[in-house]
């Protein structure tokens, strides 16, 4: 694979946002801000005007179909802007190859960790006797992987 402007921002993006996610259980708001104003900005630089276009589009459209998970309390807003931002690296032609690919790694990730919740619940409950709370999952592995993974050329 060649490293391009796109790529690195991409990498870049994802990682910083899964350190987050995974240490403080959420995502800054500079972090979507970043890959919103980075991606237009990469887009132009190597598509012109139409790449902001393309840009802008992959922004919304990745915003509008993480925003209904949000709705039905399936996620949370910083992942729904995370990809807001990391549509706008994309552009419209993958984020939503990008999406399919987080809704299935997401799936992944959140049945391991069912398993895994389950599995220490019956060991917490056994020596305390409460019930644990609702399981909250860091979602921003799954989207910076689907994102990556989206980059990925094909054929």
């Amino acid at each position: 694979m060649v490293w391009n402007p796109q790529i690195a921002l991409a990498v870049f993006i994802g990682l910083t946002a899964m350190v987050e996610d995974l240490l403080r259980r959420e995502i800054p708001n500079w972090i979507p801000v970043t890959a919103l104003v980075g991606g237009l900005t990469v887009s132009v630089w190597m598509s012109g005007w139409s790449g902001l276009g393309s840009s802008l589009l992959g922004s919304l459209l990745g915003f509008v179909v993480f925003l209904l998970f949000y709705i039905l309390g399936g996620m949370g807003g910083g992942d729904v802007k995370l990809m807001g931002g990391l549509g706008a690296v994309l552009g419209a032609n993958r984020v939503l190859e990008a999406a399919l690919w987080t809704a299935g790694l997401g799936g992944i990730l959140a049945a391991l960790a069912v398993g895994y919740s389950a599995l220490q619940g019956r060991k917490t409950q056994a020596v305390s006797g409460e019930k644990k709370s609702s399981l909250h999952i860091p979602y921003a592995p799954a989207i910076a992987l689907g994102a990556w993974l989206a980059l990925v050329p094909r054929g």
